[in-house]
């Protein structure tokens, strides 16, 4: 329904499932402008009002490329809470999309098709992967600016420490660099490998002080925060990815 109302061009906030009072503060202003009581129910005059995106429920046919809906805006969500998001929740099966759930049936072990039947809702519908807990230090010591999960019409697949540019940063825990460099709208960015399949992610640096192939102890300097790549101000973005699933970084951190 978020989904919905964000394409009517009614609601603004994240899309993150909960009957929030924007999102119902959303669902009445559709309701006026269609003249309508505005009750903030959905109910058989106000469904018509969501167009495509409202219907139909997940799993009642399999998702493939090019379809639209609201099961499809749903498998974009679970995908993201997977650890594997797909752009914006757009309820579009688009590029971005197959993509998404390609990398989660190689990673959950399935025919990696593109193509959203049964086995692969049943594997979605499996609690999402955790890091271990309290196994690294902190990159920077700072607050947290924005936290791991729904923001705005996306999913955010990391935590972002809100630091001045220029801050050293620093490894969470030892192992090997395995990208330094561009990394698109991450800017600058630094990607180190430690044991168990965790990977932790330094990006929007300012400048870069490893190379690809170093081996680096906890607490080694892998650069200097900054603005770089897709941002609106300079902070450090800290993403922790275990066997390629973005996982919430903040129960690992000590």
């Amino acid at each position: 329904m978020q989904t919905a109302l964000w394409n009517r061009g009614v609601y603004r906030g994240d899309v993150n499932g909960l009957m929030t009072p924007r999102t119902l503060k959303a669902v009445k202003r559709l309701q006026r402008a269609a003249g309508l009581v505005p009750d903030g129910i959905v109910g058989p005059r106000t469904r018509p009002l969501l167009g495509r995106l409202y219907g139909p429920a997940l799993g009642a046919r399999t998702l493939r490329r090019g379809l639209v809906g609201a099961d499809v805006a749903e498998l974009q969500f679970l995908l993201s809470e997977q650890g594997f998001p797909c752009s914006n929740f757009d309820g579009k099966m688009g590029e971005h999309t197959v993509a998404a759930l390609r990398r989660f049936q190689r990673f959950a072990g399935l025919a990696v098709s593109g193509i959203a039947g049964l086995r692969t809702l049943a594997a979605l519908a499996k609690p999402p992967p955790q890091a271990p807990a309290g196994v690294l230090d902190w990159p920077v010591v700072a607050a947290i600016s924005s936290s791991f999960g729904p923001r705005g019409k996306g999913f955010h697949p990391g935590i972002d420490l809100a630091v001045r540019p220029g801050t050293p940063v620093k490894v969470a825990a030892e192992g090997t660099v395995v990208f330094a460099g561009p990394g698109a709208g991450y800017g600058l960015l630094v990607e180190v490998a430690h044991d168990g399949g965790l990977h932790s992610l330094y990006a929007h640096l300012s400048r870069i002080d490893v190379v690809v192939g170093e081996q680096i102890e906890t607490g080694g300097q892998v650069g200097l925060s900054g603005a770089t790549g897709a941002v609106t101000g300079p902070h450090l973005h800290f993403e922790l990815r275990l066997r390629g699933a973005a996982v919430d970084p903040l129960p690992a951190l000590r």
